[in-house]
């Protein structure tokens, strides 16, 4: 099976935010493991700021505050990352021998939010799989401002897991799992070892930001993990200190830590890029005919339904579309600008075209 294992910057440093070599060799070991037993495995990391800030004569209490400073330090930092990485990985090796080989391979969100460009990230990361290569993916931070850029690498990785066919994808953290409610303020707090669908209620309850070393929280993965159960990904969010937790998560052992299941029924590739990878242009207002239609029915929106519109988009551009409520519930390649709109008949976005959201 192919293997999707992200793991943050959190669990990749020391308290002091350096780079912890015991720590990236701990995640390669278990990597390799799983892989030598016959799994692919693409492995997602954050990391880089911290890999440059030393290189550069800071800590993690200097970190820059500004985006092209921020991006100078990441250009320098992916490289000791990677080379850090490859180190671990052939210090696995018998000696004479070759280890295993890391393909960097560096990820913005147009990527994902172009069709065509989508589609080429995924034939490299099948052929560097192909190439017995452990593709090794990151957040292209040198080039990405804030405006561009996600910011954390677990919708990453989930967008990754579906582009690849994964079976399973484990967010590896700093934390055990997904937690009845924030351990740090709740001592009664308690560990849900099994989800079988995400809702807003647990989205509240995972709370907001991780540690100050890491961009994501427990809200980010189980955001990511709301998306790969979409996709048909089984998904499992355990502690990167866990003995062996590459492996126990890809057995699906209980305790690993918290497993998100698959949904039984699966958005198609198309769908998952059109509701995840690409960003909305703009929102369409429908009445409650039309959201009945396109939930119950699974119908094209009509322009005979909509009853406004906000932002300025074209035709193949993606919206949000929102019920009376102004929620929005459904997302779509819609077919007529925001200035065709009110003059247009018709379909305005068709069925193949449109994902109902998940709740």
């Amino acid at each position: 099976m192919i293997v999707v294992v992200k793991v943050g910057t959190s669990s990749l440093t020391d308290d002091d935010g350096v780079i912890d070599v015991a720590a990236v060799a701990k995640i390669t070991a278990e990597v390799a493991a799983v892989t030598a037993t016959g799994h692919s495995v693409v492995l997602v990391t954050s990391g880089a700021i911290a890999a440059g800030l030393p290189a550069l004569g800071l800590t993690a209490r200097d970190r820059p505050r500004d985006p092209i400073t921020l991006q100078a330090v990441a250009a320098v930092g992916q490289a000791r990352l990677m080379a850090t990485y490859q180190a671990q990985l052939d210090a696995l090796a018998p000696s004479g021998t070759a280890g295993l080989v890391a393909g960097q391979v560096l990820v913005a969100p147009s990527d994902f939010g172009d069709r065509r460009r989508y589609l080429m990230v995924r034939s490299t990361i099948n052929r560097l799989l192909e190439l017995g290569v452990l593709p090794v993916v990151n957040e292209n931070d040198t080039v990405a401002d804030d405006e561009i850029r996600y910011g954390d690498n677990d919708r990453i990785a989930a967008m990754v897991a579906q582009l690849v066919g994964a079976e399973v994808l484990v967010l590896l953290t700093d934390a055990a799992g997904v937690f009845t409610a924030d351990p740090r303020l709740d001592t009664s707090a308690s560990l849900i070892e099994e989800i079988l669908e995400v809702d807003a209620e647990l989205l509240a309850a995972a709370g907001g930001s991780g540690s100050n070393r890491g961009s994501g929280g427990m809200a980010t993965k189980v955001t990511a993990a709301r998306m790969a159960a979409w996709s048909g990904v089984r998904t499992v969010i355990a502690a990167a200190d866990r003995p062996d937790v590459v492996a126990a998560a890809v057995r699906g052992d209980a305790e690993v830590g918290t497993t998100i299941a698959a949904r039984p029924t699966p958005l198609s590739s198309r769908k998952v890029w059109i509701g995840f990878a690409v960003g909305s242009s703009g929102r369409i207002h429908v009445d409650a005919g039309a959201q009945r239609a396109l939930v119950d029915r699974d119908s094209s929106l009509l322009a005979v339904g909509v009853t406004g519109s906000e932002g300025n988009f074209d035709g193949d551009d993606a919206v949000e579309i929102c019920g009376p409520d102004g929620t929005a519930f459904a997302k779509g390649l819609v077919r007529v600008s925001s200035a065709e709109l009110a003059d247009a008949s018709g379909v305005v976005v068709h069925r193949d075209d449109l994902v109902v959201l998940p709740g």
